[in-house]
């Protein structure tokens, strides 16, 4: 797993790059904070070498909690800049910040 920051100078966004390896896994996503958790918004290419990657404009000078969803099932960034304890979930989130 690996998450990639390029900021962009003309605009207040930073392009996010994740990328999560794949497995035997059939989909996945990456929600959070920034697109309201919804798996929809967040859908990961499945990529030939078996990896999952989407690249996401954020909003710069943030901080985002979030996850991925790997067929129905939460895990957490093992690169995230940060973790916190999340009390609706039950469990930590990840953190990133850009």
């Amino acid at each position: 797993m690996s998450i990639k920051k390029q900021f962009v100078k003309t605009k207040p966004v930073c392009k996010v790059t994740f990328v999560l390896a794949g497995g035997d896994a059939i989909k996945a996503s990456v929600v959070g904070d920034f697109n309201s958790w919804n798996p929809s918004a967040g859908v990961l290419t499945k990529l030939k070498n078996g990896n999952f990657k989407g690249v996401f404009d954020l909003g710069k000078d943030a901080t985002y909690e979030f996850k991925y969803l790997v067929d129905d099932v939460y895990v957490n960034e093992e690169e995230a800049d940060d973790y916190v304890w999340n009390n609706f979930a039950g469990s930590e989130n990840s953190v990133l910040v850009v």
